[in-house]
């Protein structure tokens, strides 16, 4: 008799399948959002089980204390994104700028994204894990062009080409591994499982996993937006629907990085491999303080947070090529927090790009007079996000510096400057939008507070008290991290 062992990661996976072939069918806008919400909150609450029960690892899935991490955080920024896509989205389809197919296009899109980075985030499997993020980069490839204007289609196909340039040389990557697995695993699906990549890294073929971790790095460096392959990045955030920069922003971008610091932990326990940990610090300082400066020459405030992420996953993938127990937990933490942060402010400034009926900068102002909680509520993300205490982001970049100043103090000044040229552009464009006299068209809509609400909360909390068990967890994290 076959016992039939119920399994979280199968059924939250198959939960974003079946939603995304149902609303395929589903005409009813009121209907289609819900179903989305209610897709994602089933997810959602897969996702929590892991914390307490997670199936045994096979040939192609996995959950472990690494991944656990990002699997919730994907499937609650999922969650939230999918209630203020319902109030955002609804509002587009009133005004015309899409039409009941595209939205049902739109919500079938996004289960399916939603599936391809939970497959990514749980595959056991190098290869299987790379088809998954191409499945998650296609998805949102075609939700940036769901506009059909001639900038949302410029900006669709450029996210193809570039993200296509960088899967490709993942792809390479991911073949090296492979080749560099044979010899001491043997050939066939086994020499592609992360669990026995890790347990035989002494044994792989340390000049293959050198060359494999610099196509690594520049594969999926391309897909978490470090400078100078960020360039899809900009564009996909300001021409595509709000949610989907939220997405974008929030949680493609750490998929991305997983697939990295999973490599990272392979080659950190094969002796004889080099020490990737300057390369990691090399691009995200660059992008750091690039993007830093790239702020103050925005006039889309779409484009001026897309350059934030690039500014934050800079300064999470530096912590990470700091590394150690400290340096890995801090980027664990700014990683979190940012994911929360920005789609937070992505949420408000979908509100506000709709309220005001543009994304130019120039022509928003007086926020906090004319739409009291939607300025207040930017003001408190763009607060929070430019590392001002008590939110939570501030205790992140300080954890980072901190571990930093202890290991190389010249790269640790180098990020505390950028990381105040930022502040000091994330200030000003905040006062000119938040304050004065209002200017713009005054167009009412429905917001969704709830998840901006949720979102900040959390920052603050994590700013001002951290659960002991959450602090023990990803002390544990980073230590598998190296």
């Amino acid at each position: 008799m076959t016992v039939v062992v119920f399994s979280p990661i199968a059924a939250l996976l198959a939960t974003s399948l079946v939603a995304a072939a149902l609303l395929a069918f589903v005409r009813d806008y009121r209907w289609s959002a819900r179903l989305n919400i209610l897709a994602s909150a089933i997810v959602l609450g897969f996702a929590v089980q892991l914390f307490q029960s997670r199936p045994p690892a096979n040939a192609y899935l996995l959950a472990d204390d690494l991944n656990v991490v990002f699997i919730v955080l994907n499937a609650f920024v999922g969650l939230t994104t999918s209630i203020f896509s319902a109030s955002y989205i609804g509002h587009e389809l009133e005004t015309g700028r899409l039409t009941p197919g595209y939205l049902r296009f739109y919500h079938m899109m996004f289960q399916l994204m939603m599936f391809g980075m939970d497959l990514a985030l749980t595959a056991n499997n190098i290869g299987l894990m790379w088809v998954a993020i191409e499945l998650a980069t296609l998805s949102t490839v075609v939700m940036v062009g769901i506009y059909r204007t001639h900038e949302a289609l410029e900006a669709a196909w450029k996210y193809f080409i570039l993200g296509s340039v960088g899967i490709a040389l993942a792809l390479f990557g991911t073949i090296l591994v492979y080749l560099a697995a044979v010899s001491a695993i043997g050939e066939g699906m086994g020499a592609m499982a992360w669990t026995n990549l890790l347990r035989h890294a002494a044994s792989l073929d340390p000049s293959l996993l050198n060359i494999a971790f610099v196509f690594l790095l520049l594969g999926y460096g391309t897909k978490v937006g470090l400078a100078p392959m960020h360039a899809w990045l900009p564009d996909a955030h300001a021409e595509g629907p709000t949610p989907v920069s939220a997405v974008l922003s929030g949680l493609l971008l750490n998929v991305a990085l997983y697939a990295l610091l999973r490599f990272k932990m392979i080659v950190a326990a094969s002796p004889g491999t080099i020490s990737v940990g300057p390369l990691m610090i090399t691009l995200g300082l660059g992008s750091l303080i690039f993007a830093a400066f790239m702020l103050y020459r925005r006039r889309d405030i779409k484009r001026l947070f897309a350059y934030s992420s690039i500014e934050h996953m800079g300064i999470i993938v530096f912590a990470f090529g700091i590394g150690g127990p400290f340096g890995n937990f801090a980027g664990l933490l700014q990683m979190t927090m940012h994911s929360l942060t920005k789609s937070a402010i992505f949420f408000s400034v979908g509100h506000i790009a709709q309220v005001k009926g543009t994304q130019k900068i120039a022509d928003i102002r007086g926020l906090t007079s004319s739409h009291p909680l939607l300025g207040w509520t930017l003001v408190a993300g763009v607060i929070a996000i430019a590392g001002v205490p008590p939110f939570g982001v501030f205790m992140s970049e300080f954890l980072v510096l901190s571990s930093a100043f202890a290991r190389a103090p010249a790269l640790a000044t180098l990020a505390a400057f950028g990381l105040l040229v930022a502040l000091g552009a994330l200030l000003l464009r905040l006062s000119s939008v938040a304050f004065g006299e209002p200017a713009g068209p005054k167009t009412p809509v429905r917001a969704s507070y709830v998840p901006i609400f949720a979102h900040l909360g959390l920052v603050l909390v994590g700013g001002l008290y951290m659960p002991s068990a959450m602090v023990a967890w990803f002390q544990n994290v980073a230590d598998l991290l190296k």
